[in-house]
């Protein structure tokens, strides 16, 4: 099932914004996120917004889509002038390939014609390693793509078939050799761990299978059982078990060991690179606070402490855009004390970590006591910046709400 969207306050028809955001969008890193909708099938863990063709039907399309993402670039074009060009540009979903590279590049002229691209920017695309090939990869190169993000999720057919995905084992790793051979330098391959029936075994074999890939990055996150998916009506049927924590915590464990053996350094909880250069750009512009547009149904924004997010059904977006109107369906504006706590939230799970002049006075006695419990660098906060420790990030989330 689409996730659900936040309650907020009316967000303007033309999408207009505070002056203390306009001015924000001038001094800060500026990003372009666009929303890709359609699945051939829906996985039974994923509460993303998306749909197939059954359930869209034929209230929208690929086409049309396209239409409204253009129309949505001109309106951030409009609404901030005076914003630098966009630095990163990362085309998620859904399935971005399904649009394949032909559609993948018109995604891309537009954001050029619109918004603009920086020098060097970074430009990422997610795939399914079903829904590309050689010829794929090289198209997408040649249009300026410079990044590239596989769903793998395991290497274990029984794990994949529990979260309903439908690419063979091998092939994720055969699309990363694929993409590299195209000439992308950067390719990330994506793992989830503590699917109901993985074993350690099971996950070793991913984790080899990763590294036999020879990427520069991955990305790992523990299973989460979403209100509203397949997956958690099986669970609340019994047919399968709730992940559990500690299973999910030496789970975890194994995940960095195995890449930090191979050469890849963590720089967020979920994340390995195997070089500054390697690293995710696009997220890291989400985890500092930095400013981004989010093009496309469903599809969440941010400029200067001012936070909006679409109306979720492509054909509702499209007409939203059609009549000239901002497709948002509501945004709030973040106080000064929600800006600190979401910098605190995001910043700490970073391997630089959170300036400890961040933290109020309740806070910073809690980081002092993190680092006695061996959860926060006590060396690190002593020169004044809060940085996990291995056993904290495996507690990261309760370690955010102590320092909050």
């Amino acid at each position: 099932m689409p996730s659900v969207l936040p309650d907020g306050d009316p967000a303007p028809a033309d999408g207009a914004l505070p002056v203390s955001a306009l001015t924000s969008a001038v001094t800060r890193s500026f990003g372009i996120y666009v929303h890709v909708p359609f699945c051939a099938t829906r996985c039974g863990y994923c509460d993303f917004n998306t749909y197939t063709p059954g359930e869209l039907g034929g209230s929208a399309s690929p086409s049309s889509w396209l239409t409204a993402v253009g129309r949505e670039l001109e309106l951030a074009a409009r609404v901030l002038p005076d914003a630098p060009r966009a630095s990163t540009v990362f085309v998620g979903g859904g399935t971005p390939s399904l649009l394949g590279a032909a559609g993948l590049a018109s995604v891309l002229d537009l954001v050029r014609s619109t918004v603009g691209l920086a020098d060097g920017a970074e430009v990422t695309t997610e795939a399914n390693p079903e829904s590309t090939s050689p010829g794929f990869f090289a198209d997408l190169r040649a249009a300026g793509y410079t990044r590239v993000s596989l769903g793998m999720q395991s290497a274990a057919p029984h794990v994949l078939k529990v979260l309903d995905r439908n690419h063979t084992p091998g092939r994720a790793v055969t699309a990363a050799r694929e993409a590299r051979a195209a000439g992308f330098e950067h390719v990330n391959l994506d793992l989830i761990y503590g699917t109901p029936g993985e074993s350690a075994a099971d996950l070793a074999l991913s984790l080899d299978a990763v590294l036999a890939a020879g990427v520069d990055h991955v990305s790992a996150y523990a299973l989460i059982v979403e209100d509203g998916t397949a997956l958690a009506r099986r669970v609340r049927r019994g047919e399968l078990p709730m992940p559990d924590d500690d299973v999910l915590a030496d789970r975890y464990e194994q995940v960095d060991a195995a890449l930090t053996a191979a050469g890849l350094t963590w720089y967020e909880v979920s994340n390995w690179a195997s070089s500054p250069e390697a690293r995710c750009h696009h997220n890291l512009l989400y985890w500092r606070g930095d400013n981004w547009w989010g093009v496309g149904p469903g599809a969440h924004s941010h400029v200067g402490g001012v936070r909006w997010w679409n109306v979720k059904h492509p054909a509702r977006y499209a007409a939203a855009l059609a009549d000239g109107v901002s497709p948002a369906a509501a945004r709030e504006t973040l106080s000064p004390d929600d800006q600190r706590i979401e910098r605190i939230l995001l910043e700490l799970r970073l391997a630089d970590g959170l300036p400890a002049g961040v933290l109020d006075r309740s806070g910073r006695a809690e980081a002092d006591q993190a680092a006695l419990d061996g959860l926060l660098d006590a060396a690190a906060l002593a020169e004044g910046r809060c940085v996990l420790t291995d056993a904290g990030r495996l507690l990261a989330d309760a370690v955010v709400r102590r320092l909050t």
